[in-house]
C-alpha cells in the first residue's frame, strides 16, 4: 500500500563527535541504536562523515557486508588486508565486499583540508564469500545528467557490482530545475549530498533524506545544482 515519503531532516539524524571525526547517521550505528530505525529497505547504515585533515579510521573489521563509499569533497585513502590501496575523490564510486573478513584503513588523504563522504552498508545476498575490492570513475557519466547507476547488483552498465541482486544505487549531479524520475522500486531512499531538490511539493535541503516505501514512480526537481544518493531495494534486511 502506498504510503507518503517519510522525510528525515538533517538536524534529526543520529550524530556522532569524536573531533577529527563528525558524522551524521541516518540509521542505528555504533553507540546510537533505535531498534524502529535500522534501515530502509537493504539499506542499514548511511553515515555522512567529515574527516579532519590528517585523520581517519584506523585498521579495523568487517565481514559480510557490502560497502560503498562515495566522496562529496576531498580524498579518501584506503588501504585493506587484501592489499588493495587507492586515493579516492569525488565521481570515483568505491565498493568493499567485506566477505567473510576483511581489515581496512580510512585516512583523509590532505593534511590541510577535511574529507566529505557518505559510506553507506548494503546486506548481502550470500555470506562467507571471498573479500572484493573495485573501484570505477563515473565523472564522465555523471557530467551528462540525470541519474546514473552507480553500484549495483542487477548488472547495470558501468556500474560497480556488489553482492546483492536486490539493491543498486544512483547519483545525480543535477543542474538547477532538472527533474528526474525516481526509481519504481518497494523501497527507495533518497538523500541530499549537496543543494536542495523538491519532492511531492517538500522541499529538501543538504543532508535531509526521504524514504519511499511502495510509491508509485515519482519525481525530483533541482532547486539548485545538487547532488543527490538514491538507494533502491526490492525487499527488506532481515526479513
Amino acid at each position: 500500500m502506498p504510503t507518503a515519503p517519510d522525510i528525515r531532516r538533517a538536524p534529526d539524524r543520529l550524530h556522532t563527535d569524536l573531533g577529527w571525526l563528525d558524522s551524521h547517521h541516518s540509521f542505528s550505528f555504533g553507540g546510537h541504536h533505535d531498534p524502529h530505525n535500522i534501515g530502509h529497505g537493504l539499506l542499514i547504515v548511511s553515515n555522512d562523515d567529515v574527516v579532519a585533515a590528517g585523520g581517519g579510521f584506523g585498521t579495523h573489521a568487517h565481514r559480510d557486508m557490502e560497502i560503498v563509499t562515495w566522496i562529496l569533497e576531498g580524498k579518501l585513502e584506503h588501504r585493506d588486508s587484501a592489499g588493495n590501496e587507492g586515493v579516492l575523490y569525488p565521481g570515483l564510486a568505491q565498493r568493499m565486499s567485506a566477505g567473510h573478513g576483511i581489515r581496512h584503513s580510512e585516512m583523509n588523504h590532505s593534511q590541510t583540508e577535511p574529507v566529505h563522504f557518505i559510506q553507506m552498508w548494503v546486506v548481502p545476498d550470500e555470506l562467507g564469500l571471498a573479500p572484493e575490492y573495485e573501484q570505477l570513475d563515473v565523472n564522465g557519466a555523471l557530467a551528462q545528467g540525470g541519474l546514473v547507476p552507480v553500484a549495483s547488483g542487477r548488472g547495470h552498465a558501468g556500474a560497480i557490482g556488489i553482492h546483492q541482486r536486490h539493491a543498486s544505487m544512483w547519483v545525480g549531479r543535477l543542474r538547477s530545475k532538472e527533474t528526474v524520475e525516481l526509481p519504481d522500486s518497494p523501497f527507495v531512499h533518497l538523500y541530499v549530498g549537496k543543494g536542495a531538490v523538491s519532492l511531492d511539493e517538500q522541499q529538501l535541503g543538504r543532508g535531509d533524506a526521504a524514504r519511499l516505501t511502495q510509491n508509485p514512480q515519482t519525481s525530483i526537481t533541482a532547486a539548485a545544482d545538487s547532488e543527490v544518493i538514491i538507494w533502491e531495494s526490492d525487499k527488506e534486511a532481515y526479513r
